[in-house]
């Protein structure tokens, strides 16, 4: 009898002391429960244990890397950006004076023209620590005077060197000693994607920084210049930036700012830059020459559409259709002739009018060029001399 009662007593400690292990177990350590079983699984790093964020030396060192903040490239580009106010004086007449019943009291007795003076402002780059600023043509075009003030505060008159309007480049000059100069970057290596940063002098409201990302490249077809090859961003370009950096992560010089598309007047995020290769090359002709040379044969381009491929019995749509010839030009003595297709320049494929436009201008004048391309379905192959292009081409080449 007293062993049963002893039976029934280790029996109950047992069966309690499960029930406490299980309560345990259900309420404090779950996971035990489903060991091995576990369909997701999350590891949280505490805070002390975080790596620092990237600082600015090692924006370059992986893909994915990025630094908190862009002061440092800001910093080294923003001395060489400066302001430009222009003015000219401009004549008007005055309607009042055209009135029949003044002119018949008075005849011309008064004069019946005003002088104003139309101010404007737009940004521009220090090159050089010799004083050499480059910027966009339309900025200072037909201006009398042109004062550059500087991130410093100092101010001075600027002389123009040279202009070219077909890429709306100008590179002006300023007398100044111990001057900043930004560090050029490379614009053939940007990528979609990129960081980039607009530095002008907006409304007139004082320099000012506005961040974005390279949008595209090689953008043409925009009816902005004759050359284009514009770098799309949607960093904020607005009225007054125009001449000013855009800059890369490192602050390096990627492209000189020049229109925007806007229906407002303002920035919608698309911008655009002329490449600092373009400009460069550009402005060093300028310096060194007092002009641009670029290469002409009198023709005008046109792009193959399916259509025009199919007719003119093209694979596809790769090559250039020639649609007018200028009359005794280069390429009219060298045999080209309207519906002529273009398919190659110095045994290259081209693609596009724009692209065999680039090609020729390039061509230093005086020099020749071979014109491979399809003439009612046969190939043929031309040697052209390539002259100056003149200031108001007839046709486009």
């Amino acid at each position: 009898m007293a062993f049963r009662k002893f039976l029934y007593f280790l029996l109950q400690t047992v069966m309690a002391g499960l029930a406490v292990a299980f309560i345990y177990v259900l309420l404090v350590e779950p996971s035990l429960l489903h060991k091995g079983n576990a369909i997701i699984q999350v590891t949280e790093t505490p805070s002390q244990t975080r790596q620092p964020a990237a600082s600015h030396d090692e924006v370059q060192n992986g893909p994915g890397v990025g630094p908190v903040s862009y002061a440092d490239a800001v910093a080294q580009a923003t001395p060489a950006v400066v302001n430009i106010h222009t003015a000219k004086v401009i004549t008007r007449r005055v309607p009042l004076l055209d009135d029949p019943l003044f002119q018949q009291l008075f005849g011309n007795r008064l004069t019946q023209t005003r002088r104003e003076i139309q101010t404007s402002l737009g940004s521009g780059v220090l090159i050089s620590k010799q004083g050499y600023v480059l910027t966009n043509n339309h900025v200072i075009e037909g201006a009398d005077e042109i004062q550059v003030l500087l991130a410093d505060g100092r101010t001075t008159e600027a002389k123009v060197v040279g202009t070219d309007a077909d890429s709306d480049i100008a590179v002006l000059h300023i007398n100044l000693a111990n001057l900043p100069a930004i560090v050029i970057g490379d614009s053939k290596r940007l990528r979609v994607g990129d960081v980039a940063m607009a530095i002008g002098n907006p409304f007139g409201v004082g320099q000012t920084v506005t961040f974005g990302i390279i949008s595209a490249t090689g953008r043409d077809h925009l009816g902005i210049n004759a050359f284009e090859d514009f770098i799309q961003t949607d960093a904020a370009i607005n009225p007054g930036n125009s001449g000013g950096a855009l800059i890369n992560a490192n602050g390096d010089l990627i492209g000189i700012n020049s229109a925007i598309y806007s229906r407002s007047g303002g920035s919608q995020g698309i911008g655009f830059a002329i490449p600092i290769n373009m400009a460069k090359n550009v402005m060093t002709q300028i310096i060194e020459t007092g002009h641009v040379e670029r290469g002409w044969l009198g023709i005008e381009a046109q792009d193959l559409t399916p259509q025009l491929a199919e007719t003119f019995g093209m694979k596809n749509t790769h090559g250039v259709l020639i649609s007018g010839v200028l009359r005794d030009g280069p390429a009219d003595q060298a045999g080209i002739q309207p519906g002529d297709v273009i398919t190659s320049i110095n045994g290259k494929p081209v693609k596009d009018a724009g692209e065999s436009m680039r090609i020729i201008s390039n061509q230093k004048p005086d020099t020749e060029v071979e014109l491979g391309g399809v003439r009612s379905g046969t190939a043929f192959s031309i040697r052209v001399h390539v002259i100056q292009r003149p200031a108001k081409p007839i046709a486009n080449s």
